[in-house]
């Protein structure tokens, strides 16, 4: 005996109208089929499911109870026809996403908000890591979708989607003096001392500030190090040097740091951030937060 679709249908709509000729108009068919179907059925079972009536049908106590069953597993059905299909499509599921630690300050906290509102349904996993291990972490499988900082080595058979600059800024204790300028040239810092990272820690950042400071001729004096940016920015909150730091990290909000841009065309002062994802074409739920990923990082004013 084979319990299909059709008959758990036919089942259901009998036990709500109570009456062959209105349950076969409702399904679309005529009174004897269905008096068959629901016979073989019956007999199938070894069960009455419905006493008939000269005016109706009425559910047996065995009825109701197979009633009520066929209807959770007809619903059960299209649950799970309609899971696959939004799975299918991306609206569902899981995606582990890796991102630099500077873009969890704004743009990340941007995305999730937009892929919660426009995706519920869509479980993120996050891994914070630098550029050349999120990379890693793609071409091992371990990672559905990076956004790095380029360059960066390792990307064959990747696919790399440009989404914005993000500039450095200089970081400054509130009462140092340059705070009375609105724009710095790099070189105006030659003398200062500075938070910087810790060997190994934030090689991107470490990398881009050595070039840019090198390329205006000095380098930086450390008097502080730390592991991540909120570490760099409590050294200059302190008073105790300056720094130069992603743009995003004003969303911070530390207080006693002022932010001031830095002009000139050095091509250090900006870094460019990329969407990475494996190259044989990403899956459907890669695809769907692609679509809520900004074409361009925001300019962030530079103010305390």
């Amino acid at each position: 005996m084979e319990l299909t679709q059709r008959i758990l249908q036919q089942i259901v709509v009998l036990a709500e109208e109570q009456h062959f000729g209105r349950a076969a108009e409702r399904l679309a068919m005529r009174q004897p089929p269905l008096s068959q179907a629901i016979q073989r059925l019956e007999r199938g079972l070894g069960v009455t499911l419905f006493d008939r009536l000269p005016r109706g049908a009425r559910l047996t106590p065995a009825g109701r109870a197979f009633a009520e069953d066929a209807r959770r597993l007809l619903e059960a059905q299209a649950a799970a026809v309609d899971r696959a299909r939004r799975i299918a499509s991306g609206h569902e599921g899981e995606l582990r996403l890796g991102f630099i630690s500077s873009l969890g300050y704004d743009f990340l906290p941007r995305l999730l908000r937009r892929t919660h509102a426009q995706l519920p349904e869509l479980r993120l996993h996050l891994g914070q890591h630098p550029s050349a291990e999120l990379v890693d972490m793609l071409q091992a499988g371990t990672l559905d979708l990076a956004l790095v900082r380029l360059p960066v080595t390792g990307t064959e058979r990747l696919t790399v989607r440009r989404i914005g600059v993000e500039r450095l800024v200089a970081v400054l204790p509130e009462h140092h003096p340059l705070v009375a300028t609105s724009r710095l040239d790099l070189r105006e810092l030659a003398e200062e001392w500075f938070a910087v990272p810790k060997p190994g820690a934030l090689p991107g950042l470490a990398e881009q500030v050595a070039l840019a400071c090198a390329q205006a001729g000095f380098t930086p004096r450390p008097r502080g190090q730390a592991d991540d940016l909120p570490g760099l920015l409590s050294y200059v909150a302190a008073g105790l040097c300056l720094a130069l730091a992603p743009e995003q990290v004003r969303t911070l909000g530390i207080p006693g740091v002022v932010y001031r841009p830095l002009h000139g065309d050095s091509p250090y002062l900006e870094s460019t951030v990329a969407a990475v994802h494996r190259a044989d074409g990403p899956d459907a739920a890669v695809q769907q937060v692609l679509k809520l990923i900004e074409p361009d990082l925001p300019t962030v004013e530079c103010t305390p």
